[in-house]
């Protein structure tokens, strides 16, 4: 009886060591073909690969930078707009621009900057024309030095495939070097070096279209960010405006027919 389980215990240790060789085997390959996948795909394309990865670097700082920079918090935050609204809309002109002086968003330089120009001296209009000057001179100023930072993303989507091209020039340049060496034309060996060379030029195009993709977006979300800033300056002086010439407004709204 003893014997015959220990043949047991004996064959399952076989099949259990069979197994674990079997899955250190598996494993081992698996490594391997992960390696072989790494080499070929990317330590094959040369020292140009250095060049791409630190482009690659820098197109993920600036997305960074960029979601975090382009936001509604620091652009047009709704207390803030509902803060200046309550202000403006009772007439509180120099409350609102402490208010707006106390906040460090766009909107709130920017109200800073332009609401000192109202002139309560002209109640028809308080002097829009000298508000919107100042919105549109503030606007021109702080869109151009954000876009400085998007702008670099539309540099990194052109340089991209160049260093791509760079790389691939090179290793073109190397390969038919060698075949000037040997004199003989080795199929296999000419196409194996060429594949290496435009191995760059794959990763500039894989880093230049999300590159494109992302500064239409943040172009575009800053453009829109603007805009809803812009606007809601010229909504602060109406809402003044209507309050100070309240009964006008109102005279020019018929109630039934006389």
């Amino acid at each position: 009886m003893n014997a015959h389980y220990l043949n047991k215990s004996s064959l399952f240790n076989q099949k259990s060591l069979s197994l674990l060789a079997a899955l250190a085997t598996s494993s081992l390959a698996m490594a391997q073909e992960k390696k072989s996948v790494l080499q070929t795909y990317v330590l094959d394309g040369g020292p140009t690969m250095l060049l791409i990865l630190v482009v690659f670097l820098v197109l993920i700082a600036l997305v960074v930078f960029n979601f975090m920079n382009i936001s509604r918090s620091k652009f047009c935050p709704g207390g803030l707009k509902e803060e200046l609204f309550d202000h403006m809309t009772n007439c509180r002109v120099r409350s609102a621009i402490e208010t707006s002086a106390a906040d460090p968003s766009y909107l709130g330089r920017m109200m800073a900057f332009a609401l000192p120009n109202v002139d309560a001296t002209q109640p028809e209009d308080l002097g829009r024309e000298n508000v919107e000057v100042a919105v549109a001179d503030f606007t021109a100023n702080e869109t151009r030095k954000n876009m400085v930072w998007i702008n670099y993303i539309s540099l990194v989507a052109q340089a991209a495939p160049m260093v791509g091209l760079f790389g691939t020039v090179l290793g073109m340049v190397g390969a038919f070097a060698t075949l000037a060496e040997s004199g003989q034309a080795d199929p296999t060996q000419l196409a194996s070096k060429i594949s290496t060379a435009l191995l760059t030029t794959l990763w500039g195009l894989i880093i230049a279209i999300p590159s494109l993709i992302f500064y239409y977006f943040f172009k575009n979300k800053l453009n829109s960010y603007v805009a809803e800033c812009t606007t809601t300056s010229e909504e602060l002086v109406n809402a003044s405006l209507q309050t100070i010439n309240q009964d006008a407004y109102f005279a020019k709204i018929p109630e039934g027919l006389a």
